[in-house]
């Protein structure tokens, strides 16, 4: 005998069809539910899979987005970069146009400014100091070095000179070529003697008689004077007043003068000639050279016997009594050695030589006018004080200012990197826009730092120099606004390209959607729907089951 339980055809088509609505109602719950109509590839396997590559796609892509965001800002940091650094080399060009505005004012002037209040002095010779017969020489040359051939070179002080007969004395020399004035004396709006060369090249003011006494009752001492003494007498004090900012010595030549050229940085100062073969610094052998700044310090630099011009040249950049003041070099193109002053505070250069073995040790480097005279007699020495051009002190500061700026230059560079990427410092940047990275920008590096944009340390010592400085600060502007150019193209593709992907993530995601995203009005119309139905499912299924209930009545 059978266990099965017999239903009817109609109770069991009632039945499997409230079955069919019960999975029905299932399935639209869970997409009300996910808001997705395919949840699995049982779903609709090729919708499914197909909006996962959309998705796959849409998420690489994004992650994209952050690297492309990070290099907008890479760019963007550098493009800061790039506007600083142009201020600062901005203000790099001023100074190094101040340096050849300075030197043009300065270089044509060589003036010597006392320092007391000579107006209304009626009687120069009741000045402490100051006496009659006392005699001022003056030496001059022109722009080339050539000496200028005056009508007189000494003025005396008479009896009973005014201050206004003095200056008349020294403006009535004239130049013998063209008749021309060759020097203007006058008093400042404070009533100090200034005297300047009207010739454009060097001054030398000589206290032949009266020396230092009739320096200091001028108030003519104020720049330090090199002396030239004769046993225990000093036989006169001097200084030249240069028309540059840089002192420059002869054109140093190998033994024998200019047929065997310009001499070598290691020839010995005893070997060198002048153009004629002459010997500059003949009887000298064991002459000790000595410098010092503003009367300070004297340092013994060394003896001819053993000095090579490069040896002169360190002894002074290795002195620390020097180098912190004046810097030295030798150009071995030109064959001259060059002084030039570091600190804004200096005004006088003193070279001198101590004769110890022979007589007529001279100071004949050729820094000022034409070198100091020589003593007579053995044990005596002669300095050579040279005053620096008006210019120098504004050159000195003017290139220190120009040098500190250079090193800001490179600090700057040092900070405008963007995690751990520095355009400015010769690093590159890739950016890629599409997910198998075979679309990308690279936007190209460089030294901007102020070796890499050629910019030296500055010399502003004369204008060949300058003018150096400026070519470079000049090409370096160049550079700077070229890569800045550069840059802001870089920066608008990658932010079009930001844009694009965005875009492409969108319609990525909008796609994939549309694959597998349900509509919440239909699911939910068709969730009444089936509701609906399984209540007139219940109701069919309870109609049929009354016919055997019927059954029941019979017992």
């Amino acid at each position: 005998m059978s266990s099965d339980v017999v239903l009817t055809a109609a109770l069991r088509n009632n039945l499997l069809s409230l079955q069919n609505t019960q999975s029905l109602i299932d399935k639209t719950q869970l997409r009300l539910a996910t808001g997705l109509k395919v949840n699995s590839a049982l779903d609709n396997a090729q919708n499914f899979f197909a909006a996962q590559s959309l998705n796959n796609r849409a998420s690489d892509l994004t992650r994209l987005l952050d690297g492309i965001g990070q290099s907008i800002q890479t760019v963007q940091a550098a493009d800061d970069g790039v506007t600083a650094l142009t201020s600062l080399i901005e203000q790099a060009d001023s100074l190094a146009t101040q340096a050849q505005d300075a030197l043009a004012s300065g270089s044509t002037e060589a003036k010597i400014v006392g320092d007391v209040d000579l107006s209304g002095v009626t009687d120069l010779t009741s000045l402490n100091g100051v006496d009659a017969s006392d005699v001022i020489t003056f030496t001059l040359d022109d722009e080339d070095g050539t000496s200028v051939s005056l009508s007189a070179s000494t003025v005396t002080i008479a009896a009973n000179d005014s201050i206004e007969q003095l200056i008349t004395k020294i403006n009535d020399i004239t130049n013998s070529s063209d008749s021309s004035q060759a020097l203007e004396a006058s008093l400042d709006t404070d009533g100090h003697l200034q005297i300047k060369s009207l010739q454009g090249g060097n001054l030398r003011i000589a206290f032949t008689t009266g020396g230092i006494d009739l320096a200091q009752g001028l108030g003519l001492d104020t720049l330090t004077l090199g002396e030239i003494s004769n046993n225990t007498a000093i036989d006169q004090y001097a200084v030249t007043v240069s028309g540059t900012a840089t002192l420059t010595s002869h054109v140093f030549y190998e033994a024998g003068g200019s047929a065997n050229g310009i001499a070598d940085a290691s020839t010995l100062l005893s070997a060198l000639d002048n153009s004629s073969g002459t010997n500059y610094f003949a009887g000298q052998a064991t002459d000790q050279i000595t410098l010092s700044v503003d009367g300070g310090t004297t340092v013994n630099v060394g003896d001819i016997t053993t000095l090579t011009i490069q040896g002169f040249v360190d002894a002074i950049n290795g002195n620390t009594s020097l180098n912190t003041k004046i810097s030295a070099s030798y150009d071995d193109t030109t064959g001259q050695i060059s002084i030039q002053a570091i600190d804004p505070t200096v005004k006088t250069v003193q070279v001198g030589v101590s004769d110890v073995a022979t007589n007529g040790a001279s100071a004949n480097f050729g820094f000022g006018l034409a070198g100091a005279a020589a003593p007579t007699a053995t044990g005596n020495k002669s300095t050579e004080s040279i005053a620096f051009g008006v210019a120098a002190s504004t050159l000195a500061q003017l290139e220190a200012d120009f040098n500190g700026l250079r090193s800001q230059i490179d600090l700057l560079v040092a900070d405008s990197g963007y995690r751990g990427v520095n355009l400015l410092n010769g690093d590159d940047l890739t950016t890629y826009f599409n997910e198998d990275r075979t679309s990308s920008l690279t936007t190209e590096g460089t030294t901007f730092t102020s070796s890499g944009l050629g910019i030296s340390q500055a010399s502003f010592r004369d204008a060949a120099t300058i003018q150096a400085t400026v070519d470079e600060v000049a090409d370096a502007l160049d550079s700077v606004r070229s890569f800045g150019s550069t840059l802001a193209n870089d920066l608008a593709i990658i932010q079009t390209r930001e844009d694009f992907t965005n875009n492409t993530i969108n319609n990525l995601e909008e796609g994939a959607d549309k694959l597998t995203v349900a509509d919440q009005n239909e699911e939910g119309a068709n969730l009444l729907a089936l509701q609906t139905r399984q209540t007139l499912g219940v109701t069919s299924l309870s109609l049929a089951s009354q016919s055997q209930q019927a059954v029941l009545r019979l017992f």
